[in-house]
This record gives structure tokens, C-alpha cells and sequence, in this order.
């Protein structure tokens, strides 16, 4: 078994010839920024206390069905957490990564699954961004009437947490006046418009076709979601999975594990980067 310095040499390494950087993260990425973990009904409760004593799974609220059924309910969940990311600051690990990227001469592509635009938000560039499910930060229409995506921006909610209600008017889609919803990829969802993200997709297998020696980043994506996982799998380039409890990878040849949270990872990567170069590391 390899030591993780070894591991992190190897890491640095690889890092330091590659031509591209592709970074993938799950909603892992998100703790160290204070960010609420979802992972089991013992943590989505204690985020929303009044879903825990509604017993209101994650996976009956982040549905579709709740805005036909409870638009103020759906709103005050989902109205709290844009705010909420609204409010947040990514913390130091993305900036690390984007120091990382700047010496690329492909430079990097996120492909994340969260939707909470911490990446937009943290300096990486829009057009070079994949939310694989969406982005609460564009909304959509519930029904959908159209295939229209719009801004959040003008949404501000007000949310009675107490209640986990939407005080205020929910947003409405311009052309039908249904109430809108996130444009986010929910659970039993056959109403999602998937146009934004398709095109964020092409242009993402695109960059990739152009790298010669890429190397993929994976911050915080567990396995009970595997998106994230299997992406990085697939990439056809070296991996480095950064994950404190599921680090490990279906083939040890295939790349490295660091047992770290998504910050502590990012600085131990640019703490090596920073070291000379061990002779003889590829």
C-alpha cells in the first residue's frame, strides 16, 4: 500500500504535466463552506427541522410533485437554499483549483452536481461549467409550458423557516403564469428542461476531445448519487479522487485515492505543487 505522500507526489506529478484539468465534485465540495450535507434523512432533517417533524423525506420535497401539491412548502425549501448559496462563500480549496488551471494551456472544465453555482461564484468561468443537474440560480416552468430557462436574479424569497413556507409570491413562468420552478434535475422528474445543461455537456465532451494528457480532480462525489463518480471514471485520464469516507476506486491502477475532506485535499495538491519535482515521477 502506497503512503499519501507517495500518493501525493505521484498527484503533483501528474499534475504538473498535464495539458488540461478537469474538475469534478459532488456535494461533498460544499461542506467546507459550511454548506449542509444532505447524506441520509438524519442529516436533511437537521438542515429542515420542519421537514423532520412533517417526515418529509428529501426525496418527497426535491420533486416535482411538491409544486403541483404545495408550491409554498417546495418554495420555502428550495427559496431557503438559494438564499443560502446565495449568501455562502466558496471556500480556499476552489481557488487553489483555479490556480491549478491557470498554468493549463487548455486550461480546466468543472462537472459538478451541484446545483448551488459555488464554482460561478468562486471565479471559475460560466462557459466552462457543466451542472449536470441544473442550477437553482435559473428557473423554469413547472408545468412546462415551454422549453424556456430564465435568471433567478429578480427572486428574492422570503422564506418562515419555522414553517420551511414561502412567505412572499412564488415566481411565476412569463409566458403561462404557472407557478416556476429550479431548473434542477429532481427526483421522478419527467418535467426537466434539460436544454441549458445538454449544451454545457457538448461543449464540455468538446474541450475534452482536445486534451492530450488530462488529468481529472474529484472533490466530495459519493457513490449513493455515482454521476459524479462514474464521469470521472470515464474521463480517459488520470484521476485523483479526493474523498474522506469513499476514496476508493474500482481499480487501484486506475488512479489515486486521498482519504481528505475537498479543502484539506485541494491544499495538500498545492502544497506538493509547490515542492521540486522528485526525479523519476510521471
Amino acid at each position: 500500500m502506497s503512503s499519501p505522500g507517495s500518493d501525493l507526489q505521484q498527484a503533483a506529478a501528474w499534475l504538473r504535466a498535464a495539458d488540461g484539468l478537469l474538475i469534478t465534485a459532488g456535494a461533498g465540495m460544499g461542506i467546507d463552506s459550511g454548506l449542509p450535507d444532505f447524506r441520509g434523512p438524519g442529516g436533511f432533517w437537521a438542515a429542515y427541522p420542519a421537514l423532520g417533524r412533517a417526515r418529509i423525506a428529501f426525496e418527497s420535497i426535491a420533486n416535482p410533485a411538491a409544486f403541483a401539491s404545495d408550491p409554498a412548502l417546495a418554495w420555502g425549501f428550495y427559496g431557503h437554499r438559494l438564499d443560502l448559496y446565495r449568501r455562502t462563500e466558496p471556500h480556499a480549496g476552489f481557488r487553489l483549483l483555479l490556480g491549478m488551471a491557470a498554468e493549463k494551456p487548455h486550461g480546466a472544465w468543472v462537472f459538478t452536481s451541484n446545483v448551488d453555482g459555488q464554482f460561478a461564484k468562486a471565479g471559475f468561468a460560466a462557459g466552462r461549467i457543466c451542472e449536470i443537474h441544473g442550477s437553482i440560480h435559473h428557473l423554469q416552468c413547472s408545468r412546462p409550458c415551454c422549453d424556456a430557462i430564465w435568471s433567478a436574479a429578480a427572486f428574492r424569497p422570503e422564506v418562515d423557516e419555522a414553517r420551511c413556507h414561502l412567505r412572499n409570491e412564488a415566481p411565476l413562468c412569463p409566458r403561462c403564469a404557472a407557478v416556476a420552478r429550479p431548473n434542477i434535475l429532481m427526483f421522478n422528474d419527467w418535467n426537466w428542461v434539460e436544454r441549458r445543461t445538454a449544451l454545457q455537456y457538448q461543449r464540455l465532451r468538446d474541450w475534452l476531445d482536445s486534451v492530450e494528457r488530462l488529468v481529472c480532480i474529484e472533490l466530495g462525489a459519493g457513490t449513493h448519487i455515482p454521476t459524479v463518480r462514474h464521469f470521472s471514471e470515464q474521463a480517459d485520464g488520470r484521476l485523483i479522487r479526493i474523498n474522506p469516507l469513499e476514496a476508493a476506486l474500482p481499480d487501484p491502477a486506475s488512479g489515486l485515492s486521498l482519504p481528505l475532506g475537498a479543502l484539506a485535499g485541494c491544499q495538500a495538491l498545492a502544497d506538493y505543487l509547490r515542492q521540486p519535482a522528485e526525479p523519476g515521477t510521471t
